[in-house]
């Protein structure tokens, strides 16, 4: 393709154009200018062509072009095959670090992983579990306190009706008595 190119471009520069550069030495030496001209093209000829092997050896083109060809080949099956698994056949030394470990590291990140969404799992059931019961406790503490509060109005008014009955009779008269006169006995007896 070079070739093709060059040879166009060279053949571009034509005698006739060239000896419109040099009207007198086209006038009075045409075989001198007709000679010149042919070194000249000759010469760029030979130079670009030796320049251009220069760079293809130095920049490695050839290598260049042979990894963009692998480059579109494996992006066409990527995208034949949907782009998903695919790797290209590539020895292991010639693969970055971060493809190797994680390669390597794959397999146990997986079955830790899952691991550890099943201890997930189990911390979230456990812990929906003990909601249920606080709530569940919640419920019975304040239905107790609000039984308990029942219980002390209902003593509270019992005691109030009680006590204007009790203060002015004989009954109880005789029960201070009694608990006078057995009054450490009773009381050391209880303990």
């Amino acid at each position: 393709m070079f070739t093709a190119a060059l040879t166009h471009t060279v053949h571009t520069c034509s005698y006739a154009n060239f000896a419109a550069c040099f009207p007198t030495s086209a006038r009075y030496a045409p075989a001198v200018l007709n000679n010149v001209w042919r070194q000249i093209v000759g010469q760029v000829e030979d130079k670009a062509k030796r320049e251009f092997e220069e760079i293809l050896v130095e920049k490695d083109v050839v290598g260049g072009l042979n990894e963009l060809e692998r480059l579109v080949g494996t992006a066409k099956a990527r995208k034949e095959g949907g782009g998903e698994g695919i790797l290209p056949n590539q020895p292991p030394h010639m693969l970055p670090p971060q493809s190797l470990y994680l390669a390597h590291l794959a397999p146990y990140l997986t079955s830790t992983q899952s691991q550890l969404e099943t201890e997930l799992q189990a911390v979230q059931l456990e812990n929906e579990q003990l909601a249920k019961e606080v709530e569940r406790q919640r419920d019975e503490v304040e239905r107790l306190v609000s039984g308990l509060e029942a219980v002390i109005a209902d003593l509270e008014g019992a005691n109030g009706a009680m006590s204007d009955i009790v203060e002015g009779s004989e009954m109880r008269k005789e029960a201070m008595e009694i608990d006078g006169e057995s009054g450490g006995r009773a009381r050391g007896s209880r303990l």
